[in-house]
């Protein structure tokens, strides 16, 4: 079953039928400030898939990079690579990553809008990786031969060929996705170094491209890395998985002992934080602090610090890595122990707030449009204060542009958008900053590189004619300490940077807070922390909170009620424990069938 090298290392049970595809040893990532990613081994088979997990800065992506040649300048790898029968050197300038990149190992990246050019259709993008890899095969390919070649790759992926004449920006989320798988496979690799895949993608189209991969590694027999933070996907689609935290590793083995009998207190930790579909908890359990960087390594157990079961000995002595009754490796001085971590609480959906109260937000009959379609039609949003209600939708569905008309960064509808019984402006520009704000999904791109934390909120502050005497007090209302003021994005880990970005959208006093796919980009760990955050900025400020994610199992935590939007249509609102606990539209109940976790080898139910 397993996928991993056994070693002292890093490792769990090797795989039983046939040589690995990829096996390195001893990896290392190292920066000016020390290691990064610390000795690390593992293989990968023909038809399974490894998953790697863990917290932003505990070095999943890059050893996704370095198992490809792309660290970035300052970094550099060591360790011994076997890839198509050789073995190379990582510390050494002459590995051939330009024969091996695409023809043995090919990485796909998260975002198909970076890894995509948008100036050439989507056909040249594939062929330039059959013609690269054909000239270093030694064979010339006739134009006929290579549009056969990129034809296929499309029709594999589950596209009509025709896609081959279309530009990105043609295309929905999901196909730019498929495009991507096509243009990694296109130079027939061996191993399939798949880095977040999913994580900008609504559940529909998730399972839909997890599947693609799956019906690629039965028929090519790909062996796939699975690089996430989205533990049901991993739980759908793994074999093994390592669990890494501060580039080392605190547990790894068969996917059913990892997710389902964890040993260590962090993967127990990671599983709990990740938000239940079928039910409400009274809260989601996070993980206090953060991860260490590298020159900030703890001695002893790098999790000691964070983990409640930790002894003076988990503080002086790094924990070996050594199986477990399971059948895993953990690294932690209690693994012989019962784990015993606090159990998830469940709670009470929220009642659902009275029809004949006037709401402090009122959307009524908004039909948008981009350009001369109309990409929403008639719909109807009410958000009393002290209420957070979710827009909830697959890509397209028009929850984003609800969300921008609310804003006023959409002006061209027709309806209604009032505050407390009175018309809102238009255009952002005529509005009192104190009416909506926004939290967007990206913090950082949200923030000015340039300006430290204190100046971009002593700005927020002003734009709300607060004084910036109330900095001190801002910082604390979400979470963080006085001194913070003096850093700069660069410094923040993501989940502090999407600390500081709601700060500022807090600091006029705003009546409405809009969250724009806030928490969809982060660890489940991470993420807890922001809807505890989001919650109790609610409580504390009276806010009315309008939610739009694509993550129904967030929404089921943290809203009161929702709004199912359909190309642009509401299908079915109301309390969110009776839209997502008993659905009554079909496009609902297809929603949450896609958003359980699945058999990614079985496709879509």
């Amino acid at each position: 079953m397993s996928a991993v090298q056994t070693t002292s290392a890093a490792g769990a049970p090797s795989a039983p039928g046939g040589d690995a595809l990829l096996k390195v040893t001893g990896l290392t990532v190292s920066g000016p400030r020390g290691r990064i990613v610390l000795p690390l081994d593992l293989e990968v088979r023909a038809g399974r898939t490894l998953a790697i997990v863990g917290e932003s800065g505990s070095g999943k992506s890059l050893t996704a990079r370095a198992l490809t040649g792309l660290l970035d300048a300052g970094l550099r790898a060591e360790g011994v690579l076997a890839l198509q029968g050789r073995e190379f050197s990582l510390a050494e300038a002459d590995v051939p990553w330009r024969a091996l990149r695409g023809s043995a190992v090919s990485l796909l990246l998260q975002d198909p809008f970076t890894s995509l050019s948008p100036v050439h259709r989507c056909g040249r993008q594939i062929a330039d990786t059959v013609r690269a890899t054909a000239k270093r095969a030694g064979r010339r390919l006739a134009r006929a031969a290579v549009d056969a070649i990129v034809a296929e790759r499309l029709s594999e992926v589950g596209l009509d060929p025709a896609v081959a004449r279309r530009y990105p920006h043609e295309l929905s989320g999901g196909m730019r996705q498929r495009v991507a798988i096509a243009a990694a496979i296109a130079g027939d690799p061996d191993v399939l170094i798949a880095d977040e895949p999913t994580t900008a993608l609504d559940a529909s189209t998730q399972a839909e491209v997890l599947a693609v991969i799956a019906e690629l590694q039965r028929r090519r027999g790909l062996g796939v890395i699975l690089i996430s933070h989205d533990l049901s996907v991993v739980r759908g689609v793994a074999d093994d998985v390592i669990v890494l935290y501060a580039g080392g590793v605190a547990e790894v083995g068969p996917a059913d002992a990892v997710l389902d009998r964890a040993v260590h207190p962090y993967t127990a930790r990671l599983l709990a934080a990740d938000p239940p579909l079928d039910e409400r908890l009274e809260a989601l359990p996070g993980i206090p602090g953060s991860v260490p960087s590298p020159g900030e390594r703890p001695a002893g157990c790098a999790f000691a610090p964070r983990c409640a079961l930790a002894s003076e000995l988990c503080s002086t002595e790094t924990p070996p890595l050594e199986l477990v009754a399971t059948g895993a490796r953990a690294a932690c001085h209690h693994s012989s122990h019962p784990l015993t971590i606090d159990a998830r609480r469940p709670g009470a959906d929220p009642a659902p707030v009275g029809a004949d109260d006037e709401p402090l937000l009122a959307v009524r009959g908004l039909r948008a449009r981009h350009g001369a379609v109309t990409v929403v039609d008639d719909v109807d949003v009410r958000v009393h204060a002290s209420e957070i209600v979710g827009i909830v939708g697959e890509s397209g569905s028009g929850k984003t542009t609800v969300a921008r008309c609310v804003a006023g960064l959409h002006t061209d509808f027709d309806g209604e958008i009032l505050l407390a019984g009175a018309p809102l402006a238009r255009r952002l520009a005529e509005r009192d900053p104190r009416s909506v704000q926004v939290v967007f999904q990206d913090p950082y791109s949200a923030l000015n590189p340039r300006m430290t934390i204190g100046d971009t909120l002593r700005e927020a502050l002003a734009v709300g004619r607060r004084p910036a005497s109330h900095l001190p007090e801002l910082l604390a209302s979400v979470g963080l300490p006085p001194h913070y003021e003096r850093k700069r994005p660069r410094d923040l880990s993501g989940g502090e940077r999407q600390r500081v970005a709601l700060a500022r959208a807090l600091a006029p006093r705003p009546r409405v807070l809009i969250c724009d796919e806030s928490v969809s980009a982060l660890d489940v760990s991470v993420q807890a922390q922001i809807l505890g955050l989001i919650h109790s900025i609610r409580d504390e400020f009276g806010i009315a909170v309008l939610f739009i994610s694509h993550d129904l199992a967030v929404v089921r935590q943290v809203c009161d009620s929702v709004v199912v939007l359909r190309r642009g249509r509401a299908v079915e609102s109301g309390a969110v424990g009776a839209v997502l606990g008993a659905p009554q539209h079909e496009y609902t109940r297809a929603l949450l069938a896609a958003s359980r976790p699945l058999d990614a080898r079985q496709g879509p139910s």
